[in-house]
């Protein structure tokens, strides 16, 4: 099992449920100021986001490199590929990157992975991602917490130091037997500051506001217009 799908195994126990509709709606609100006919979400989860745009007459394609929660978004019959994002092929007129995604990236594979998604956007096509703050990494996300279920038990513990964020998920899951299967992975995440965002090729930053998700400020909402 690959960490990421360990998170999305765990990711029900997270209580992160309020944070991701409260995101989805700000994303929503903010396409809606655009003539979006395609959209491509990368890291797409379970394919909640994708599903609002549907309602709203938008063709969607979700990538995501978690096989689990990919298996999950076909079973929902919608269109989404394990595969990354850099490999998808067609062009949109927006693409959408859900929830730290970008965090996941160290600074040149996130610069590699920024240019290639311009070259997927059509003329005018529109970017659309959030990051962590610096106060939302070392002030919230850092820590520990842990909760359960009736045959599961979930223990995260995250250190933030040296501009990273060290995520240690730690599973017990009670088998039919009544034993319990242990499942460890650690996560990382990086922060960015604005300035790399500012210096693309293929991307111009057009707007950034800072918000609060959980906590004040531990959020930044980053749009991009294809240069």
């Amino acid at each position: 099992m690959t960490n990421l799908d360990l998170y999305a195994k765990a990711e029900h126990l997270l209580g992160i449920e309020e944070a991701t509709e409260a995101l989805y709606d700000l994303y929503r609100s903010e396409l809606d100021d655009y003539d979006v006919k395609t959209l491509l979400d990368v890291g797409c989860g379970r394919g909640g986001f994708m599903q609002r745009m549907i309602s709203d007459g938008v063709t969607c394609k979700g990538v995501d490199l978690s096989a689990l929660m990919i298996s999950e978004c076909r079973l929902k019959g919608l269109d989404a590929e394990c595969i990354n994002a850099k490999d998808v092929d067609g062009k949109y007129d927006a693409i959408v990157s859900i929830f730290d995604v970008l965090n996941f990236m160290q600074k040149e594979e996130l610069i590699e992975f920024l240019e290639a998604m311009a070259e997927k956007l059509n003329d005018d096509g529109i970017f659309i991602a959030d990051i962590n703050t610096l106060y939302g990494f070392s002030d919230v996300a850092e820590g520990t917490m842990s909760n359960d279920s009736e045959n599961e038990f979930l223990s995260v513990d995250a250190l933030f130091e040296n501009n990273e964020l060290h995520t240690k998920f730690t599973l017990f899951e009670k088998t039919e037997n009544e034993c319990f299967t242990k499942y460890q992975e650690t996560i990382v995440q990086y922060f960015h500051k604005i300035n790399i965002f500012q210096k693309l090729s293929g991307l111009k930053l057009v707007d950034k506001q800072t918000f609060s998700l959980y906590d004040t400020e531990d959020k930044t909402l980053l749009i991009f217009k294809k240069r």
